[in-house]
């Protein structure tokens, strides 16, 4: 079969004048630990409304960060979606924490809110909800439960920059006490490899900074200083520290952040008027006070064709869409089974990880790109039509 094109299911959108700035920084006197990372910072934490942003060299190691701020410890528990990348609750496990899964809402993908309650126990610090694909979760019934528990919340919203909820962009944290982003290439603007929490407690932004850091400060000393080379390590922390190319890159594309959103809601709108009432597969709608950012766009294939979601699979792979799932429910991967975890702990999790694929979803679709796509998915899914 000779394939025309193919569209991945997602890509970065790199420009010549992002590559110029690199370039500049590339010539100039810092590579990293220069001023273009508190610049990036700046920047990203007014665009999200917040106070504070410190920006780290993964979404990975950003989750990591705002957990040891919140003083996530051994014998905690947090509240997290099982329909997420590993790294949400893998973080928590790096600090002897214990992941504790809630079931998701079967339209949308997202943590069920009605569910959290009766997870939370004594040993719970955080709730940390996941905006699946860029849908944010309804942040203020969540955080009314948090609050009526005396738990916290942290939002995973590596998916979700750009995103809004009751009109204000997602990291803002008001209904929480830290925000996580990842730059990843495949997210709505990219460092290469980088991630931010963003947060309005001083307190929490000076733990963020030291963590990243080894955990060393060059203020707030315990002791009398030595002279100006002076510096104490106050935790144990990781070298965590993104450099000047990677955020110059990030301050470019944050200028872009809007223009991509926009277009990516385009082609959103485009892809439900065109699947409206298929016969084949559902998508997620956003719910009343949710702004999408459409990191994914998710197709949920209906029950009469989940069991032959491995060969839809292969045929839109072949016809040139490069398809991907999210997410095998993270408590079904082999090391959390040995923690103890096992199968049909979330069933509604289970059941969208069944009828879950992320077709083509990038600002540089084309509508000719697009029109592809849909013609391809139509094309794909009569093959395997039996009424």
């Amino acid at each position: 079969m000779i394939v025309i094109k193919f569209l991945p299911y997602g890509k970065q959108d790199i420009g010549e004048d992002d590559i110029q700035k690199v370039v500049n920084v590339l010539k100039s006197d810092f590579i990293t630990q220069g001023p273009k990372i508190g610049e990036f910072e700046e920047n990203l934490a007014k665009y999200c409304g917040s106070k504070y942003a410190v920006a780290f060299n993964s979404g990975t190691s950003a989750l990591h960060g705002a957990y040891f701020a919140m003083g996530l410890g051994k014998n905690d528990e947090i509240i997290t979606s099982p329909n997420t990348f590993v790294a949400t609750s893998n973080a928590a496990l790096y600090l002897n924490a214990k992941p504790v899964f809630v079931d998701v809402e079967s339209k949308t993908g997202n943590l069920d809110v009605s569910k959290v309650s009766e997870k939370i126990t004594e040993k719970t610090k955080l709730i940390v909800p996941v905006h699946y694909s860029g849908n944010p979760v309804d942040l203020k019934e969540l955080s009314e439960i948090a609050e009526d528990k005396g738990v916290k919340i942290i939002e995973d919203a590596a998916h979700a920059i750009g995103a809004k909820y009751n009109g204000e962009k997602i990291g803002n944290s008001r209904y929480s006490e830290m925000t996580i982003f990842s730059f990843h290439p495949v997210k709505h603007i990219t460092t290469g490899e980088g991630g931010a929490v963003l947060t309005n407690e001083q307190e929490y932004y000076e733990r963020l900074l030291m963590f990243r850091s080894h955990g060393i400060t060059k203020n707030n000393y315990i002791n009398q200083p030595d002279g100006d080379w002076y510096y104490e390590m106050h935790y144990l922390g990781h070298n965590y520290r993104i450099t000047d190319l990677q955020a110059v890159l990030g301050l470019s594309q944050l200028n872009k952040l809007d223009r991509f959103v926009k277009r990516r809601r385009e082609i959103a709108r485009t892809y439900n008027e065109a699947f409206e009432n298929n016969p084949y597969f559902d998508t997620i709608s956003e719910k009343k006070r949710c702004q999408s950012s459409y990191h994914l766009f998710p197709i949920l294939l209906k029950d009469k064709l989940k069991d032959k979601k491995r060969e839809i699979f292969t045929k839109l792979r072949k016809e040139g869409l490069g398809v991907q799932v999210h997410y095998i429910p993270v408590y079904l991967q082999p090391f959390y089974k040995n923690l103890g975890f096992q199968k049909g702990l979330c069933p509604v999790s289970e059941d969208f990880y069944q009828k879950e694929i992320s077709i083509p979803m990038y600002p540089a679709m084309t509508d000719n790109d697009l029109k592809y796509a849909i013609e391809k998915i139509y094309k794909s899914m009569k093959t395997f039509d039996q009424d």
